[in-house]
């Protein structure tokens, strides 16, 4: 097989990392972006929401559409609710501030990492895919009798990935009008661009604030659900998302919606591309250097801005 339909194949392995690592990570800089808090917790809300969709899946039995329907919902919002019990009884104990929530928040994460090796168990357990037809990919190449389509041999995708690429989309634009063309997102905004003014017309400030860390950790869940499939539920499976959203949010720009959903795609086709030809721990590092180069030559990222 030529080089162009490997690169091709790359693409479509790195556009499902990426779709996925755009829901956790905007969920991640939504968090930030209104509540000033760095949430070292939000990896394990992703493997929260993997457990939990095995865990349903598994309870509901029947068809596998039909379980994994079920944790498409529910996972979303146990994780959700969860995350909205820790903001009223942990983060607003401590008034939100910056130091002591990150403090809070490692602690967070052990617990959740340490109740779910408790409950789940050490073992990676799969979730079966609601469909998943393979699909051949077309190729356009040059022959003796010139250009012609074929199918190259390996060169395939499922309907699964391309689905989950298609869901992340659809789930990025709902919140993109949530955070647009409604009265939460609304609260969310003023919210963000001044606390204190917010309160002082009447915004119930820290209920904003219980709902974003919900929703934030809600879309972490969401994105282990659709990788699931793909990936297996494990107890530790929270650290590479909590890693690549922190890399995608500081190139974006914290708190910068559009620059995380840019960034997210720049690391996950890279990460795809550079994994199948070298190998995921190169992917990790240029990764990582990309992030450095970020921090000395713009430091509030690509689509950051300076605070006034």
């Amino acid at each position: 097989m030529e080089l162009g339909p490997y690169i091709l194949l790359a693409s479509l392995e790195g556009a499902v990392t990426a779709a996925v690592l755009a829901l956790t990570a905007v969920g991640l800089s939504l968090v930030f972006g209104v509540m000033r808090v760095v949430n070292i917790a939000h990896g394990e809300f992703f493997m929260l929401g993997a457990v939990i969709a095995w865990w349903v899946a598994n309870s509901i039995g029947g068809p596998p559409a039909m379980g994994f329907a079920a944790a498409l919902v529910i996972a979303p919002l146990v994780v959700g609710t969860i995350a909205a019990a820790a903001d009223m009884t942990i983060l607003k104990r401590l008034e939100y501030d910056p130091e002591r929530t990150i403090v809070a928040t490692i602690g967070l994460l052990y617990i959740l990492q340490q109740l779910t090796l408790m409950t789940y168990g050490p073992d990676a357990r799969p979730v079966e895919a609601p469909f998943n037809q393979r699909l051949a990919l077309p190729w356009i190449g040059r022959t003796e009798t010139g250009w012609e389509m074929y199918y190259p041999w390996g060169l395939s995708t499922t309907t699964y990935k391309l689905a989950v690429i298609g869901a992340a989309a659809a789930v990025l634009g709902g919140v993109w009008a949530m955070m647009a063309r409604t009265r939460i997102g609304l609260l969310m905004r003023a919210t963000q661009a001044d606390r204190d003014m917010a309160l002082a017309f009447g915004i119930p400030v820290e209920k904003v604030y219980a709902l974003v860390f919900g929703i934030g950790a809600g879309l972490a869940a969401l994105a282990a659900v659709l990788i699931v499939p793909i990936q297996q539920a494990h107890y530790l499976m929270g650290a590479d998302p909590l890693l690549l959203s922190f890399i995608v949010v500081i190139i974006g720009g914290l708190g910068s919606l559009p620059g995380t959903v840019v960034a997210a795609i720049l690391i996950g086709l890279s990460d795809g591309i550079i994994s199948v030809f070298f190998s995921p721990t190169l992917a990790k590092i240029l990764a990582t250097l990309l992030v450095g180069l970020v921090l000395v030559f713009r430091p509030n990222g690509l689509f950051g801005t300076r605070a006034p």
